[in-house]
């Protein structure tokens, strides 16, 4: 089975000015479906783990969408599982100066490239992009051929009850 790349873990929070650096993908060559966020916080930076606040909705959401306990699982094993059911995980800001967790104080965002992702998942059908900051970079994705899905935030900022996030994500089973 793919392995995940391993992400080194940046400092969690930079003095103003500096360059953070978010984390790798997760793809492999079977991905179908393709989970962008805008950038990590700076729990899951500091964690080096996608979605690690403990209060953000990703983690129970994919839970429930892909019918796995990944909320009772390590890291590692949630990756797994994860890229079991040909689902990926990235952001479109790769690195970026922002102080907190907020994506409104992001400044100097380096975007992700397309090229990127699809000289590793050759299988890719779908892009879904986790809010609105996000979802900014759909335009470039659709450009270049992929079915892309808005979809609700899963952050903690993002108010909408968890059964409701869960009912709008099963969209990304269609293409799985």
């Amino acid at each position: 089975m793919p392995r995940a790349t391993a992400a080194r873990a940046p400092a969690a929070r930079a003095p103003r000015g500096a360059a953070l650096e978010g984390l790798a993908p997760v793809i492999a060559r079977d991905t179908r479906v393709l989970i962008l966020g805008s950038f990590p916080s700076v729990a899951s930076l500091a964690a080096a783990q996608y979605y690690a606040h403990p209060r953000n909705h990703f983690w129970p959401m994919l839970s429930a969408v892909l019918d796995e306990p990944l909320t009772t699982l390590a890291y590692r094993a949630r990756l797994a599982r994860v890229r079991a059911h040909r689902v990926g995980i990235w952001d479109t800001i790769v690195a970026c100066e922002r102080e907190g967790s907020l994506d409104a104080d992001i400044r100097n965002a380096l975007h992700g490239e397309i090229v990127r992702v699809t000289t590793v998942a050759r299988n890719l059908r779908a892009v879904c992009f986790n809010g609105g900051t996000a979802a900014r970079a759909e335009p470039a994705w659709r450009e270049a051929g992929f079915a892309t899905l808005r979809m609700p935030s899963t952050s903690p900022a993002y108010t909408r009850p968890l059964a409701e996030k869960i009912a709008a994500w099963r969209a990304l089973t269609a293409f799985l």
